[in-house]
């Protein structure tokens, strides 16, 4: 697995996914596909850069491979902020109409429905997220 470790600031989003871009470039997966992963990238760093390590600033981890037979693209992104399961969220009724839902939780849904699995992991003061994609 490749990893970078950088800042957790919203600025540092664009290094992130030229970095699993580039991890997964030789595999050519679909934009429809890359536009998922960049969907569920975005929602999993910018939640870390905002929430983990407030009011305070503090780096992510960001681990990319590919497994085969099928191409799956793996990521995982890893703090040491405050403990955070995102997946514990319930999800927000889609039902009702969006001025009366309450603010928050479509993000990491919407990743919930976009990857083909997604876990967490809180271990040695170390908050774990980990995606994977079919390619």
């Amino acid at each position: 697995m490749q990893q970078i470790t950088v800042d957790a600031i919203d600025e540092n989003l664009s290094a992130v996914n030229d970095f699993i871009h580039q991890t997964v470039a030789s595999f050519n997966p679909s934009d429809a596909v890359m536009l998922k992963v960049d969907l569920a990238v975005e929602e999993l760093f910018v939640n870390i850069a905002h929430y983990a390590y407030a009011p305070e600033t503090g780096s992510v981890t960001i681990g990319c491979s590919v497994t085969e037979s099928p191409a799956t693209l793996c990521i995982s992104l890893t703090d040491s902020g405050m403990p955070y399961n995102p997946l514990e969220r319930k999800d927000p009724d889609i039902t009702q109409k969006l001025e009366e839902r309450e603010i928050g939780g479509m993000g990491i849904f919407l990743t919930k429905q976009y990857m083909d699995d997604i876990s967490y992991n809180y271990t040695e003061g170390k908050n774990t997220i980990t995606i994977q994609k079919k390619l």
